[in-house]
C-alpha cells in the first residue's frame, strides 16, 4: 500500500488529490475509491489503479 497526505477534496463534487508520499506527486482520488470519508489533511494509504485520464487512486483508507 501507498501512503499520502489528502491535498485537496470536494464532497460536493466527489473528487480530489492525495500526495504520494514516495513520490510527491499528485493522485486523483474519486470518492468512489474511498473506504473512509476523508479531508484535506488526513493521513491515507491507497493503492492505485490506471483510469480512463491516467492514475487513480482506489481503496483508500485513513491511517
Amino acid at each position: 500500500m501507498k501512503t499520502g497526505t489528502v491535498k485537496f477534496f470536494n464532497e460536493d463534487k466527489g473528487f480530489g488529490f492525495i500526495v504520494d508520499d514516495e513520490t510527491g506527486k499528485d493522485v486523483f482520488v474519486h470518492v468512489s475509491g474511498t473506504v473512509d470519508a476523508i479531508d484535506k489533511n488526513d493521513k491515507v494509504e491507497f493503492e492505485t489503479e490506471e483510469g480512463r485520464r491516467g492514475v487513480n487512486a482506489v481503496n483508500v483508507k485513513k491511517i
